[in-house]
């Protein structure tokens, strides 16, 4: 782990902010569906999840396996308050102006507290399994080829997080063929996505290091 200063606390700002965006926008906008091939479904949250696995990888590269850990820390805090949020609001009494988006926000909010919870037990053993894994490939493949580490650790780590939260957060909305329906093409374009943002991990850690570029 290198020397920190006060650059590289605004990176890690950054990058934290970039994280936590991501995993909530994962959360809040998870829940629409979109076709997939050959009758399939996928979660609009493909588009910002795989950055919050990309993140801690990027993140333990440069500054070590406690700051990923810290990473994951503060993603379930957040959700954690999220979802004490969430409750608050749904049971507070409304106003008669405020009425005509009762039903919606309810449905909306109360679904969201939902992949909160299902997000925060999928997330924790998902992000955990990820910093795990990643410095276990990283003991056994050396400093080089991150590209690899990262995405084996990332398609390992994503297939727990993917069959957990879909089990939490669908069962009893949708039908568990729709929802197996879900899991396994989740599970590959996740993957995908990992390796097709492996360009911009490097772009990250060359951003992070400064000078000091990514072994490979």
């Amino acid at each position: 782990m290198q020397q920190l200063g006060e650059l590289d606390y605004k990176k890690i700002l950054i990058c934290l902010t970039l994280y936590i965006s991501s995993l909530f926008a994962a959360n809040t906008l998870g829940i629409k569906l979109m076709p997939f091939l050959f009758g399939t479904h996928l979660s609009v949250a493909v588009f910002s999840f795989p950055i919050v696995f990309c993140m801690t990888d990027v993140i333990g590269e440069v500054y070590g396996k406690k700051m990923a850990n810290n990473f994951v820390l503060a993603g379930i805090v957040s959700i954690f308050l999220f979802l004490f949020y969430s409750l608050i609001s749904t049971i507070m009494p409304w106003a008669k102006e405020g009425l005509w988006v009762q039903v919606g926000y309810n449905q909306i909010f109360g679904l969201s507290a939902r992949f909160a919870i299902a997000s925060l037990v999928a997330f924790a053993i998902g992000q955990y399994q990820d910093v795990l894994s990643f410095f276990f490939l990283k003991k056994r493949i050396g400093e080089k080829k991150f590209w690899l580490r990262s995405n084996l650790s990332n398609a390992w780590s994503e297939l727990f997080d993917t069959i957990v939260f879909m089990s939490i957060a669908f069962i009893g909305i949708y039908p568990i063929q729709t929802i197996l329906l879900i899991i396994i093409p989740w599970w590959f374009y996740k993957i995908a996505m990992g390796f097709l943002l492996t360009p911009l991990s490097y772009l990250g850690i060359y951003l992070l290091r400064g000078k000091n570029e990514v072994k490979d």
